[in-house]
């Protein structure tokens, strides 16, 4: 591996960086493509690296201090747990109500994702949005259902719009070709 190569392309993405050694750079390739399953994926790491479990999750500590690596995520692959309906709601919710319902929406262990957009008046009002993953659609809109009562939502307009189809889910390339590359959006229709 160029090193040189792999700091130009971290300072492209994340701009100025600390200096990166070679255990640095073979942690980060170690990790980008997912932790192993197991119960302790970093002892594991280790020994492919030739650390000890504390060192690696001391390196990436300060690899995320530094900004080198932004965060650490979970990629789920929902369709192979058997959830097929993927809803993105919609919500076209009162601004001084946004953060109230977001925290009351989070509260909720079938809402994956909610945050605030701006609206794109006046083709597009809505101003919250929140994913929720089920195994039918029936079940997404029930979920949903649930959400207006519990919440009082019943004068909200609101739409779901569920996938049609599903990109490639990934979290970050840093080295060769596997290089991070311009988003793409998920395909989202009625």
């Amino acid at each position: 591996m160029d090193m040189n190569r792999f700091r130009d392309h971290l300072r492209a993405i994340r701009g100025p960086i600390g200096s990166l050694d070679r255990t640095d750079i073979a942690l980060i390739g170690a990790i980008e493509k997912g932790l192993p399953l197991t119960p302790r994926p970093y002892a594991e790491i280790a020994r492919g690296l030739g650390l000890s479990e504390q060192q690696v999750v001391d390196r990436l500590a300060a690899l995320r201090s530094q900004g080198t690596i932004k965060r650490l995520g979970v990629v789920v692959r929902h369709r192979e747990l058997g959830y097929r309906a993927n809803g993105m709601v919609v919500w076209d919710v009162p601004d001084d109500r946004v953060a109230e319902l977001g925290r009351s929406f989070s509260r909720y262990d079938f809402v994956t994702l909610c945050y605030r957009r701006p609206r794109q008046l006046p083709e597009w009002p809505y101003n919250l949005f929140c994913m929720i993953h089920g195994k039918s659609h029936d079940e997404v809109r029930a979920r949903i259902g649930q959400l207006v009562q519990e919440c009082g939502l019943q004068s909200v307009d609101h739409e779901v719009l569920f996938s049609r189809r599903r990109f490639k889910q990934c979290g970050a390339r840093y080295h060769g070709s596997d290089a991070p590359q311009p988003a793409r959006e998920a395909g989202y229709g009625t």
